[in-house]
C-alpha cells in the first residue's frame, strides 16, 4: 500500500485531537476554578476583617472588646460564606484602634500536591 492511499483517511482524527487537547484544557479550567476559590476566600476574610473591626469600634454589644472570642466568633459569622475556623481571626487594640487580622492556610486539593498557601488579611478601624 502506498502513502498516498492512507493520506485522504481522516477517521479517528477529532479523537487524537481532543485527546492531545482534553489535559491541557481541564488542567487550565481547574486552575481557574482553583484561584477563584482561592481569591473567594482571601475576599471572604478581608470582609469579615473590616466589618468586625468596625464592630468592635461602634458596637461594644455585639463585639465587646474584652471578649476577643466573641469578636472572632463574630469575623467568623461575618466571611461570606465561608466555614473558617474562629482561630483564623485575632484581634487587638492598636495605635490606630480595633484591629482584626486574619491568617488562614488555604488547602489546595490533593491531587495537585501543592503546598498551602497563606492568606492573610487586616483591617483598622478608629475607636
Amino acid at each position: 500500500m502506498t502513502r498516498a492511499a492512507f493520506w485522504p483517511d481522516t477517521s479517528g482524527a477529532s479523537a487524537l485531537e481532543f485527546g492531545l487537547i482534553a489535559p491541557v484544557f481541564f488542567a487550565f479550567l481547574f486552575g481557574v476554578i482553583e484561584f477563584g476559590l482561592l481569591m473567594w476566600t482571601q475576599v471572604g476574610m478581608q470582609h469579615a476583617v473590616e466589618v468586625t473591626a468596625r464592630c468592635a469600634s461602634v458596637n461594644p454589644t455585639l463585639c465587646p472588646t474584652t471578649n476577643p472570642n466573641q469578636i472572632a466568633t463574630y469575623a467568623t459569622r461575618q466571611a461570606f460564606g465561608l466555614t473558617l475556623p474562629s482561630s483564623t481571626f485575632t484581634y487587638s487594640t492598636a495605635a490606630c484602634g480595633s484591629q482584626v487580622s486574619a491568617n488562614y492556610q488555604f488547602q489546595f486539593p490533593q491531587v495537585l500536591n501543592l503546598a498551602p498557601f497563606t492568606l492573610t488579611a487586616a483591617a483598622c478601624f478608629p475607636a
